[in-house]
């Protein structure tokens, strides 16, 4: 048996952390850096300062990209403590590590073998080569949308509201940044529902999220193969065809429920329904923006957008949930077993089992997780379970929607809603690779047997 020799003089080694502790711990300090810049008195319209749990649900809530809110954004917050919400914002949207790889890009043009591990961790790469050119290609076509998004918000901001041009471009950046990186925070009181009906912001900004909600390989693939579908990996056409069938179903499941809910699309036309309702399925993968009060609508809605916020996005993006291809998995597991097929068979390819294992792993965390918290703040509150399940799923899924129920909860609910942000940003696998000590690896295999199911 071969046993692995001490280092000379029986030093030992320092452990290097695993990539997925160091992106908790990036995710972690930037968000104690944001409370931090939060709880100074500028950061803070009117006299005194944020108290210490909306510094830090706010500076959570935007480093995960959430948009959970405990104060209006619009008019608690200075113009100061709006930029450090934004900067925030940004941080998160590209990811820590992404975010420290640009820099010491920036300052030393190279990134050490470390820096790539912990960032093809966090972005998801396939290989080592590719980190850095996907480094730069992340950066550079994050700023190009939201530029382009920014710009047409500006224009619509100046011309059609007479807003003055410095607020125009302001609004319009905020925004811009805010939907790409499926934030959901606005700089309105009521969110984007004065714009429900005004297709010159609501489809820029579902634009934008849709494509930071896809994910950054996707984006890579769409730029290089374009017009070559047969070149699109599995990955790109599970995200595609997944994101558009959840798209095309909320739109037509959240329409025709609340379409003559006079509290919501009642009173509106056909054509602002149907732009409400899709502008609605969109914000659930999982940006967070509201053009309806999301509180008024009916309890059938809220069920219909539990299962878009739990679901999300794409991976290696700025979505949450489970991810679209998570779900995907599951859905292929199921068909080849009502099909009695032995394996999995996704577009031509057979799909591996460590996948099913981690898709499953991924359900199962996920589900846990949602309910033990919805239990924990049912024992805190009397709300009722339709709300709380629904702050719960939207707050894991990083999503931002609300019934409008949280800056109400005690504050040990509002740890909770901060704790699954974290959690549902990171990702269940990644949080509790975060936290093992060592991942132990089985030196003997038990003989098999095999429980009846069902």
């Amino acid at each position: 048996m071969h046993l692995r020799s001490s280092p000379p003089g029986g030093v030992k080694t320092r452990r290097r952390p695993h990539p997925a502790q160091v992106v908790a711990g990036g995710f972690a300090g930037t968000i104690l850096i944001g409370t931090a810049l939060l709880l100074l008195p500028i950061a803070k319209a009117g006299a005194g300062g944020a108290t210490f749990l909306e510094a830090i649900f706010t500076a959570t809530s935007a480093v995960c990209v959430t948009g959970l809110t405990v104060v209006d954004t619009a008019t608690y917050w200075t113009p100061f403590g709006q930029v450090v919400i934004l900067l925030l914002i940004q941080v998160g949207g590209f990811g820590i590590m992404t975010f420290a790889s640009v820099v010491g890009l920036t300052i030393a043009r190279k990134m050490s073998l470390r820096s790539r591990i912990n960032a093809a961790s966090e972005i998801k790469s396939v290989g080592l080569e590719d980190v850095k050119g996907l480094v730069r290609g992340v950066v550079v076509m994050s700023l190009a949308i939201e530029f382009a998004v920014a710009l047409i918000l500006s224009l619509r901001f100046l011309t059609g509201y007479g807003e003055p041009v410095g607020r125009a471009i302001w609004l319009g950046v905020f925004h811009s940044v805010s939907s790409f990186n499926n934030a959901g925070f606005a700089l309105f009181s009521d969110n984007l529902i004065s714009f429900a009906t005004d297709p010159f912001v609501c489809l820029p900004i579902a634009f934008a999220v849709i494509l930071g909600g896809i994910g950054f390989p996707v984006i890579v693939q769409l730029r290089k193969h374009l017009r070559s579908p047969l070149l699109w990996n599995m990955n790109t056409r599970i995200v595609l065809a997944a994101t558009i069938t959840l798209l095309v179903a909320g739109t037509v499941y959240l329409t025709a429920v609340e379409w003559s809910n006079p509290a919501t699309l009642g009173p509106l036309v056909w054509q602002d329904k149907i732009l409400v309702g899709f502008f609605q399925s969109v914000q659930a993968r999982t940006a967070g923006f509201n053009s309806v009060d999301t509180g008024a609508m009916d309890s059938a809605s809220l069920l219909g957008l539990d299962v878009l916020m739990l679901i999300g996005g794409g991976p290696a993006g700025t979505a949450g949930g489970i991810k679209v291809t998570t779900f995907a998995v599951l859905f292929f597991i199921l068909l080849a077993e009502v099909r009695g097929e032995v394996s999995v068979n996704v577009f031509g390819k057979r799909l591996s089992r460590a996948v099913h294992r981690q898709a499953i792993a991924i359900v199962l965390l996920a589900v846990g997780v949602v309910v033990i918290s919805t239990a924990a703040l049912m024992l805190l509150t009397d709300i009722s379970l339709d709300r709380l399940l629904f702050e719960s799923i939207s707050a894991f899924g990083t999503v931002g929607l609300s019934t409008g129920i949280t800056a109400g909860l005690p504050a040990a609910g509002q740890v909770i809603l901060m704790l699954l942000m974290f959690i549902g940003r990171l990702g269940p696998v990644a949080l509790a690779s975060a936290l093992a000590l060592r991942q132990r690896r089985s030196t003997y295999e038990l003989p098999k047997e095999r429980p009846i199911i069902g």
